[in-house]
């Protein structure tokens, strides 16, 4: 199957499907001489884990991390790097009644079709599951990125279903992302999202919404015009996260009901002598290539998929049935996809920091 690879020079190759023995990644293109520990990789993971809290997925997996090549005394080689984590908690025989029907959201019907074949348990290789890898490699770029270049990336729900929450993201911090299980800044709204969470959850139905990206102090020129934009890549980046129908950048859509004059970010020189942008609009990237501003991303997801009310669909045969979904499902996906889009973010820009240094020696 073509399209598990990610990145030019920092590659990152995904393996492993949602019941399966095993999932994880090969990092490729990691500069030598990093120090990496299990710890560096399974903070990250943690956050990402199911069963971590009351609004997430019941299934027991401590997804611990193994580093099987790549590293020796605390330090990368330069080789590939070799991230796996065994599934402890799979159940495929919870799937068996599925095994020839098309559940209505999910890539049953589109993978039976292309390959025709298809692993049944669960959503094998289409199941979030497999953003285990993507998160694991993120830890290694972001640690990178931080010690080398001070890049930090930050992620935080700022929307579930209606509930929206406004904050000013130049002032947003971890500790705040991480003060509440649903990871919104603002307590008073995260409180507003779990009761929603929980309400669907209890209607045996999901919920969808928006995760609001951040990444602070990025370096200018980072970007490959014009088919490898940062933006650009970025965006292909979340749209490959399972779940996520829509992405933006900046001002987004937003920007369409502005006028030049308002949209454009007049350009200043700061006190230290740098040239800055009065607002960011533009989401820290002009053409395609960094310009030293906060970038700031939205991504959308939809509601999760399984939910335990009835649907009609079909089977292999074309028969018509009705489905009423069981297993061990998220309501909603977003506080688990916060450290997913952190590190798919960071993958994106170790990889286009890797290649601005071998074009500009």
């Amino acid at each position: 199957m073509a399209g598990n690879t990610l990145g030019i020079l920092f590659r990152v190759t995904s393996f492993g499907e949602s019941h399966g023995g095993a999932v994880g990644c090969v990092v490729d293109g990691c500069p030598p001489g990093l120090n990496i520990s299990k710890n560096d990789v399974q903070k990250d993971l943690d956050r990402r884990k199911p069963g971590q809290s009351s609004i997430t997925s019941p299934r027991k997996e401590q997804d611990e991390i193994n580093i099987l090549s790549g590293v020796i005394d605390g330090k990368t080689t330069g080789s590939p790097i070799l991230l796996l984590a065994w599934n402890q908690d799979a159940r495929p025989e919870n799937y068996e009644k599925l095994k020839n029907v098309f559940r209505p959201g999910h890539a049953d019907f589109t993978f039976q079709k292309k390959f025709g074949i298809r692993d049944w348990r669960g959503s094998g290789r289409a199941s979030a599951r497999v953003t285990l890898g993507w998160v694991a490699a993120g830890a290694i770029a972001k640690k990178f990125l931080k010690e080398k270049l001070g890049i930090e990336f930050l992620s935080f729900v700022e929307q579930v279903g209606n509930i929206k929450t406004k904050v000013n993201f130049n002032n947003v911090t971890h500790e705040q992302i991480e003060s509440n299980i649903v990871r919104c800044p603002n307590e008073k709204i995260a409180k507003n999202m779990i009761s929603l969470i929980n309400t669907v959850r209890e209607q045996g139905n999901s919920a969808g919404g928006i995760i609001k990206g951040l990444i602070r102090n990025v370096p200018v020129g980072l970007g490959e015009p014009v088919f490898s934009k940062l933006s650009a890549d970025l965006g292909h980046a979340m749209l490959s996260i399972n779940a996520v129908k829509g992405f933006e950048i900046g001002s987004g859509f937003a920007g369409t009901q502005m006028k030049g004059s308002e949209h454009n970010d007049e350009f200043f020189g700061d006190s230290s002598g740098k040239i800055r942008t009065k607002t960011n609009n533009s989401g820290g990237t002009l053409g395609g290539i960094s310009n030293g501003e906060t970038i700031h991303f939205r991504v959308a997801f939809k509601p999760v998929s399984t939910i335990r009310r009835k649907q009609e669909t079909v089977d292999i045969n074309n028969k018509e049935i009705k489905l009423e979904a069981t297993g061990r499902h998220d309501p909603c996906v977003l506080p688990r996809a916060v450290p997913i889009v952190d590190a798919m973010a960071a993958l994106v820009v170790m990889d286009h920091f890797l290649r601005h240094k071998a074009q500009n020696l």
